[in-house]
């Protein structure tokens, strides 16, 4: 079971604009030609299980489709394998697509109470029985691949592209990666934006013309800053104990081996 000081829950949500070209990965001195990038399939295994080590305690991020909590962070209830969340518009999202594709699922008739709590805490219309329908639901393929779906549309899609764009390999796209699931990019200082900018303010990526490494450990000193503007955030070991590891170790294509620490339990990818 998750703790609320270990999950990481993002702001109201928007979109990173879905418009954004890749470009070529410019300006490293370590870059390989033949480096895959975060969405290749390897490579996305390996995002979804560093997340879910900070999100879940565990490697095993496909038994969290039937996951549903309320943590007490004041975003309603979280669930599933990215942590959709009642009151920030993401969880209504998933229950929209899913019903779009399979009318008179177990969860559509919440619609209307999702609706009414988005923005909030509160649980009307939704106790006592959404999280058992929850579960239920995750039991249907469908629900599954909606959410696959949305977790790419709303936060592996964009985090990628707007990585390529920066000219950043897999180790810096996974760094937009975990900001865009904990922080959302709405807005507020604290957006994956706003992270992205206040890096920029201290260094420029490859694609434009900047050094890699120091410009993720820029984006990195970013993300721990906003990190600590929240109490449920305060904890910036998936940041300390893993992705800086990573970086220090000059692994920016994300090769395993990898060690790392979250919350302090040791996890590897062999």
């Amino acid at each position: 079971m998750k703790h609320p000081a270990r999950t990481s829950r993002r702001t109201l949500l928007a979109l990173v604009g879905a418009s954004l070209a890749s470009v070529p990965l410019l300006n490293s001195p370590h870059a390989s030609a033949a480096a895959a990038g975060l969405d290749d399939p390897a490579k996305k295994e390996i995002a979804m299980k560093l997340v879910s080590s900070a999100e879940n305690s565990s490697l095993d991020w496909k038994a969290q489709y039937k996951y549903i909590e309320d943590i007490g962070d004041g975003r309603g209830y979280t669930a599933g394998i990215i942590g959709f969340c009642s009151g920030t518009g993401d969880m209504l999202d998933l229950v929209e697509l899913y019903t779009d594709r399979h009318p008179g699922n177990v969860l559509a008739p919440y619609l209307p109470a999702l609706r009414r709590v988005d923005g909030t805490d509160s649980h009307d219309g939704l106790d006592p029985n959404f999280p058992r329908d929850w579960a239920r639901a995750a039991q249907d393929q469908e629900f599954r691949r909606a959410q696959d779906d949305e977790r790419d549309r709303v936060y592996f899609g964009p985090a990628v592209r707007q990585g390529k764009t920066d000219g950043l390999r897999a180790l810096g796209q996974f760094a937009y990666y975990d900001a865009i699931v904990m922080h959302g990019d709405g807005t507020d200082q604290t957006s994956f934006r706003n992270i992205r900018r206040r890096a920029l303010n201290q260094a420029r990526p490859p694609a434009q013309g900047g050094d890699e490494v120091t410009y993720l450990h820029a984006f990195l000193d970013a993300r721990v800053w906003a990190m600590k503007q929240e109490e449920a955030h305060s904890d910036t070991s998936r940041v300390d104990t893993a992705q800086r590891v990573f970086l220090r170790a000059g692994n920016l294509d994300l090769n395993p081996p990898l060690d790392w620490k979250v919350y302090g339990d040791s996890y590897h990818i062999g």
